[in-house]
């Protein structure tokens, strides 16, 4: 449909607000066609995250709406475009440590106020081939190596070019050079980005039905994160056999570029689920190993997803990490539920870090609006310290 944003960019692109060409008439008037059939998306996700930390005397609490404008116009000859703003701001109780917002006293709550664009894009498209330029959402796989940070209400974006091509049916490459990644922290923070030579090279295979292989390369040369400088190489297998689906994963890892470390990780991951009488059952192990005293990092991943919702595992400890887990799932009509418990021990020497249980509640109250409820609870032993967490999310689309 065409919408006030896109008929506004359109309007750039028309004889009266740009020098008329006559030789190239019927071509400024298709471009303007693209911009003026493009599509326009609104977002508002308010989000109120409440975190009890024992380490600290107060408990955070954020609350904080996210509004994201999107456009993306029509193929001109196969080139479109994509843009994307963000805008986060704080409504009511801003009692928290956003990492930038100077209130230290409370436990932090990575969402920092503030206007960015999150996307920003050119792309061209042609048969198997799509490659993209500029800033851009990349995801790869499960996001365990690759993700956008999503479930942050300031997302994680890349800035390079990104080269995608279908060989087949069943083969797909996904390549791409990024220079800059822009963190969730925001504009004012120091840490808001991760400049260097990164290459992101993953490729999926469909073996047949319910059956994927991938393999990926991870060249993550750093400019000044210099201990986050690592080549990473691995594979994932998807499938099912009977009644049960099997996720396995194995990754290397090395340091690169300017590493001052000298070190060879592994990864490993295995989860295996199963429904029975309508609740969907898991039990999973993953281990992020060390080596020379480093730990197996994943600096891109969607770590929200992983070990945990309290985030305790942001950063690999020196010994490593292993999870060992359980989790279920079922609906209730509408509602769906989920729940797991983490178990988290080092690679070496054998230290007990702690445990952990999740539970998530989400409810659709009416088409493109979702609710949902979310609580953590970290049980310390020898890393960090107990921590609860509770979160409440209203998301609307337009």
């Amino acid at each position: 449909m065409k919408t006030p944003i896109a008929l506004a960019l359109a309007a750039i692109f028309s004889g009266t607000l740009l020098p008329s060409f006559s030789s190239h008439a019927s071509e400024i008037s298709t471009l303007q066609d693209a911009f003026a059939d493009g599509t326009t998306d609104i977002l508002l996700r308010y989000r109120y995250e409440r975190v009890e930390q024992d380490s600290y005397d107060k408990d955070a609490n954020a609350s904080t709406l996210l509004t994201r404008l999107s456009y993306k116009s029509a193929d001109y000859q196969g080139f479109f475009t994509q843009l994307e703003f963000d805008h986060v701001t704080a409504i009511g109780n801003d009692n928290y440590n956003s990492t930038v917002n100077g209130k230290t006293q409370y436990p932090v709550v990575a969402d920092p106020t503030g206007s960015d664009f999150n996307q920003a894009y050119l792309g061209y498209r042609s048969g198997n081939l799509l490659v993209t330029a500029g800033r851009q959402r990349i995801n790869h796989n499960d996001q365990r190596f690759v993700g956008g940070v999503g479930w942050r209400q300031n997302e994680q974006t890349y800035d390079g070019y990104r080269l995608q091509y279908e060989l087949s049916s069943s083969w797909k490459i996904d390549y791409s050079y990024v220079h800059n990644v822009n963190r969730i922290f925001g504009n004012d923070s120091p840490n808001s980005d991760l400049s260097g030579n990164l290459h992101l090279l993953n490729s999926n295979y469909t073996l047949a039905k319910s059956y994927q292989l991938s393999g990926f390369l991870y060249e993550l040369d750093f400019d000044t994160a210099l201990t986050l400088a690592t080549r990473t190489y691995g594979v994932n297998y998807d499938g099912k056999v009977g009644a049960v689906n099997i996720h396995a994963a194995y990754a290397y890892q090395t340091e690169t570029g300017d590493n001052p470390a000298n070190f060879g990780a592994d990864y490993f991951n295995l989860d295996l689920s199963t429904q029975l009488a309508g609740v969907n059952f898991g039990v999973g192990y993953e281990s992020l190993g060390s080596d020379n005293g480093v730990g197996f990092s994943t600096p891109l991943a969607t770590l929200h997803k992983f070990q945990g919702f309290t985030d305790k595992f942001l950063g690999t400890p020196a010994e490593g990490v292993n999870d060992f887990y359980f989790k279920a799932s079922a609906a209730l009509g509408k509602l769906g539920l989920s729940a797991s418990w983490h178990d988290f021990t080092s690679d070496v020497d054998d230290i007990d870090y702690g445990n952990e249980f999740n539970i998530t509640a989400k409810y659709p109250l009416a088409k493109n609006v979702g609710l949902l409820v979310k609580y953590a609870s970290y049980n310390a032993d020898s890393l960090s310290d107990d921590t609860n967490k509770l979160w409440g999310m209203l998301t609307l689309k337009f």
